[in-house]
């Protein structure tokens, strides 16, 4: 299977590298040089993963990163200069899947791009027809879709936002430690507690606050309303 990658970063010897890379690869790769053309790309082309750098002109990548996430949870790797802890974890929160600093190594970033992808389109294969719905309480998680609703609404969910969700609700009220929330969500070991906590405080403000419990010491459990048990 191709897919489609769009790479926006106003580096045009990174974008290069990559491109370089990703040859060998079932990919297209498109580029763009900052937030806006982006923007029109994404309108024109079905693409399957973006890849942002964060200081670009015009539009930078954490505007374009919100402005993505308001209509779309394709997958979205961060590769950028800003290594300070604070600027990952923003670009976390706002909805980015993964973030890469540079300098980087080539063939991580490949790695990453294909864990990615791979993740992202592999969900909800498996699932027989008439198994695609969870639902717990008010929520309601389509399988084979890869979509959730809270009130039959549709909410937008990052690629290990919903996976963690499908976790949850697969066994609700189990209590699932932060290592096997990341190993789950992010199938790699160095996602770390501060990415579960900023992944789980935006699950949270999607679905409600009262519906994710922290167990001090724990994990993680989704709440059983009294309705749904």
């Amino acid at each position: 299977m191709g897919y489609n990658i769009l790479h926006v970063d106003d580096e045009k010897e990174i974008i290069k590298l990559l491109k370089m890379y990703l040859k060998s690869e079932e990919i297209t790769h498109y580029e763009a040089a900052n937030g806006r053309e982006a923007l029109t790309i994404l309108a024109e082309k079905k693409i399957d993963l973006l890849i942002v750098d964060i200081m670009m002109p015009e539009i930078d990548g954490f505007e374009l990163i919100r402005t993505v996430r308001k209509t779309s949870n394709l997958p979205i790797l961060v590769i950028s200069a800003r290594v300070e802890a604070s600027d990952r974890i923003f670009g976390l929160e706002i909805g980015a899947d993964d973030y890469l600093t540079k300098p980087f190594d080539p063939h991580e970033a490949i790695a990453r791009v294909n864990a990615l992808l791979r993740r992202y389109y592999s969900l909800g294969v498996a699932n027989e027809p008439g198994q695609n719905n969870l639902t717990v309480g008010n929520l309601t998680l389509d399988t084979h879709a890869c979509t959730a609703y809270v009130d039959k609404q549709l909410i937008n969910l990052t690629a290990v936002e919903f996976r963690v969700l499908k976790l949850l609700m697969e066994q609700p009220g189990r209590v699932f430690t932060k290592e096997q929330i990341y190993e789950h969500g992010w199938q790699d070991p160095l996602a770390g507690d501060n990415n579960v906590r900023v992944m789980m405080s935006k699950l949270r403000e999607k679905i409600g606050n009262e519906r994710i419990k922290t167990i001090r010491g724990l994990g993680y459990r989704l709440e059983v309303p009294h309705e749904a048990t």
